[in-house]
């Protein structure tokens, strides 16, 4: 799979690859590549780095410093939902409703769920509700016509983006899916807000121009992801320069242990069976393609301010260890735990404190019970996602928000059975190969969403052929 991306300078000269030669099953890669990707930056014999030009700087620093005076409230911290009807906003409600004396909810955020938002409504009290799709409101108000407390509602994308900077919130809960949630999430930055990261095209598709904007403001982007959360906690009190590389963990999904000559008979079904929990459709045929730790590399360089030859993967079948860092003297530091979501968002929300979490809903971790832990490198040939990340991270700018974008609806189109597992790879790689004449390195807000549409659209014009997959006729 000969992925050769350069410097933007070089970018017109090279090809993501021959897809009249992709054949899945016969792709021969460099021998001895695992989840070192210094060798996924190997072009026409050239070593592939991160220009100085190309790297915006970190939104959070490899060490975490509570500035004096911080603290601008009186009793639970406020907060803002954005996507409180989905998982991450749920989770966060179950953490505001245990720890009422912590957080109290001023404003909240979501899509189309009238019901529960009207019973989250009733439940928090905020001051502010928005509900985006605008042909709801009269619902909504129908829904909370028998509440004894009604909170200002407002409509669309703007009312979305008035909860975000609502004046009283502190910390805003980024939990909406996609490049919707960007421009909610750069009104809250401009407002000031702390974001609790769980949107990732923030990072993935917007990180060149959402980490000088929250520079600008003095925010702190926290991640509530579990990932980017052990890697968070793992730096705390490191000095600055001592974080030498970081490992991103991964369960493997639902084929790590299928022979990869099987892979072009899978099914939908097939993959949505995650070895070890039960997630969203479109998330758990990330974790199959690999996709979401590919994703997860991008996100963290522009969180952490690694260089992509210092980001590592590695296939863990438990998914104990959420992730690790490796420091200068090359001590490896790691955060345990058991798999819930709940944990990093409560962190996220809390830091720099810790907070007590009862064992009755909160297990804690039993090593002996637990037994072993195992380790293995992902293989390269069942996973080409990690090849197109690594390379779509190198290239910078709009190529990243490309990726996701374009992974996003292949797998849409294979939920659909439109297209093979296997042409999730070919639909985004097709899709960054046509992106590369149109790169934008310093790309403004305007121009990620356009190309975010551009890459689905695009994405969803391939069809299936007998020598792969090729833009429809028009």
């Amino acid at each position: 799979m000969g992925l050769s991306l350069l410097a933007p300078t070089d970018i017109k000269a090279i090809s993501f690859m021959d897809s009249s030669k992709f054949n899945h099953s016969l792709v021969k890669l460099k021998a001895g590549v695992g989840y070192k990707k210094k060798d996924f930056g190997v072009a026409f014999g050239k070593r592939i780095h991160c220009s100085a030009a190309q790297t915006p700087p970190p939104a959070w620093p490899g060490t975490a410093v509570v500035e004096p005076g911080r603290k601008t409230w009186d009793g639970p911290k406020p907060i803002s939902i954005v996507g409180s009807t989905g998982s991450i906003g749920t989770q966060t409600l179950d953490i505001v409703a245990e720890n009422p004396d912590k957080f109290k909810v001023v404003a909240l955020a979501a899509g189309s769920n009238v019901t529960l938002l009207a019973d989250q409504v009733k439940t928090f009290r905020p001051q502010l509700v928005a509900v985006r799709n605008e042909s709801l409101i009269h619902e909504l108000k129908e829904a909370l016509a028998d509440a004894d407390y009604k909170p200002e509602i407002v409509a669309g994308e703007q009312g979305v983006i008035e909860v975000a900077r609502h004046p009283d919130c502190v910390t805003v809960v980024t939990g909406i899916v996609g490049c919707a949630g960007l421009k909610p999430t750069v009104a809250a930055i401009e407002a000031g807000k702390d974001i609790a990261l769980a949107n990732k095209e923030t990072l993935i598709a917007g990180g060149p121009f959402v980490l000088p904007l929250a520079h600008k403001h003095k925010v702190k982007i926290l991640p509530a992801d579990s990932e980017h959360s052990a890697i968070f906690q793992c730096i705390q009190g490191l000095p600055e320069g001592a974080l030498r590389r970081i490992i991103l963990t991964a369960s493997g999904g639902a084929f790590r242990d299928l022979p990869v000559e099987k892979l072009k008979d899978v099914k939908v079904a097939d993959a949505l069976k995650h070895p070890n929990w039960n997630m969203g459709k479109k998330i758990t045929v990330d974790s199959a393609t690999l996709f979401n730790k590919g994703l997860e590399v991008i996100e963290a360089h522009y969180l952490y301010g690694s260089d992509y030859d210092d980001i590592e993967i590695v296939i863990h079948p438990q998914s104990i260890i959420h992730s690790m860092i490796e420091t200068q003297d090359s001590s490896v530091l790691a955060q345990l735990g058991w798999p819930d979501m709940r944990l990093p968002i409560l962190y996220t929300l809390s830091w720099p404190e810790r907070i007590y979490c009862s064992e009755v809903t909160w297990p804690r971790l039993d090593l002996c019970k637990l037994g072993s832990l195992t380790f293995k490198e992902p293989d390269n040939v069942k996973y080409p996602s990690m090849h197109l990340a690594y390379a779509a991270g190198r290239a910078g700018g709009t190529m990243t928000g490309v990726l996701s974008a374009a992974n996003e609806k292949a797998v849409e189109m294979f939920i659909d059975e439109k297209i093979s597992y296997l042409d999730i790879f070919k639909v985004v790689e097709l899709t960054c190969q046509k992106h590369q004449d149109e790169l934008v390195t310093s790309p403004t807000l305007e121009e990620i969403i356009h190309y975010d549409l551009w890459a689905r659209d695009y994405a969803s014009s391939l069809q299936p052929a007998s020598s792969g997959l090729s833009p429809a006729l028009v």
